[in-house]
């Protein structure tokens, strides 16, 4: 879920939003949350480019809204951990000498991914409630059903 710009942006607001399956004032509604990462400055009055990069972006955070059922704050917290673990992640590639350094950047990734964890695992055990309720209002179902006399 890093937001790297890799090409130059290219797509206006409504290519965007017809390509990820939203709506452009769903976008802005993002951009203002923060979800998207920093907006690009742009003279008054012009359009907001995206890159590939952002789309990918785009992708990801409404996938993760939508297979979790997050709210935007949790989602949002979701999305700046992950970013910060990307953040971590390239100064480790970039080369860390000093295993000190070393430790304190893999103890922060851990400290992200914990928090990422915690609220998957919330959500989990929210379904894991749903689907016991269902089933035990299925159990009842069949049990009256089972109970009816013959048709």
């Amino acid at each position: 879920m890093t937001l790297t710009t890799t090409t130059t942006p290219a797509l206006r607001i409504g290519d965007v939003a017809r390509l990820v399956g939203t709506t452009a004032r769903t976008i802005r509604y993002y951009e203002e949350f923060g979800l998207l990462g920093e907006p690009h400055a742009r003279p008054a009055g012009s359009h907001r480019l995206y890159s590939d990069a952002e789309v990918e972006h785009l992708r990801e955070v409404m996938r993760l809204r939508e297979l979790l059922g997050v709210s935007l704050d949790e989602l949002k917290t979701l999305v700046e951990a992950e970013e910060a673990r990307a953040a971590l992640r390239a100064e480790i590639e970039a080369g860390v000498e000093d295993p000190g350094r070393l430790r304190e950047l893999l103890i922060a990734g851990v400290g992200h991914l914990d928090r990422q964890l915690a609220l998957v695992r919330r959500r989990l055990g929210d379904l894991e409630r749903l689907e016991a309720d269902l089933e035990a209002r299925r159990r009842r179902a069949k049990t009256r059903l089972r109970a009816l006399p013959p048709v």
